[in-house]
């Protein structure tokens, strides 16, 4: 779309940002500028003492990357709130396109992304799955397939939202199962989610993809949790 044709667009839709409602520019992309700029970004430090905590002990995970730091009731807050339960799809490409800008100088050698599944019954609830879209957004940026049929969450659990570390595992254990394993046999595997907390989630749907036969599971987020 050009922007005069945009700039049509905009005034009879207006766009509206979802970190603070107020009307996008023409050349701003879902996230305002300023809403954008004020979301704390994940320095390295901070992801590798993130995956040495969530990740290391098992050697499941082999590397991990988030874009963002996710704290209570600020801008990006709403934003995720808004992609998981406004219907905003476009919101949640942008954002795994973002994920995708700091996944490139990584070199990981990814062979399909596969989104972090839900519950047939909690998206039959909400009406779709915001990991979904991560993927697609990764996807379209990095030019590798995604994959949201590769693995299934057969056991309905509660939020991890106020679960403590150990009952967040537990809430998770044997979640997931692997669909057409043949297909991933020997594959790199890339995992994504909204919001990593303690990894219990991502961890367990590495643990599926490698009983299947994946050769290494990597896995990314738009944000850590606190």
């Amino acid at each position: 779309m050009n922007f005069n044709a945009s700039f049509i667009f905009d005034f009879f839709l207006p766009r509206i940002c979802p970190g603070c409602n107020s009307k996008l520019s023409v050349e701003e992309d879902s996230v305002c500028s300023d809403c954008l700029s004020s979301i704390l970004v994940a320095d390295e430090e901070r992801l590798k003492t993130e995956f040495d905590k969530n990740f290391g002990p098992t050697k499941v995970i082999k590397d991990f990357y988030s874009r963002f730091v996710f704290e209570t009731d600020k801008t990006l807050q709403q934003i995720i709130h808004t992609l998981k339960y406004n219907q905003r799809f476009k919101l949640g490409i942008y954002l795994g396109k973002i994920i995708a800008e700091g996944l490139k100088p990584k070199n990981w050698q990814i062979d399909v992304i596969v989104p972090v599944p839900i519950h047939h019954l909690k998206k039959a609830e909400r009406g779709y799955n915001q990991s979904d879209y991560l993927a697609k957004g990764l996807s379209e940026k990095l030019n590798i397939p995604y994959s949201n049929k590769s693995i299934k969450r057969i056991k309905y659990t509660e939020s991890q939202t106020k679960l403590k570390m150990k009952e967040r595992a537990l809430n998770v254990s044997n979640a997931f199962k692997v669909r057409n394993a043949g297909k991933l046999k020997g594959k790199n595997i890339l995992i994504v989610d909204d919001v990593c907390t303690t990894g219990a989630t991502l961890l367990e749907c590495g643990i599926a993809l490698y009983k299947s036969g994946a050769s290494s599971v990597y896995a990314c987020s738009v944000a850590i949790a606190e």
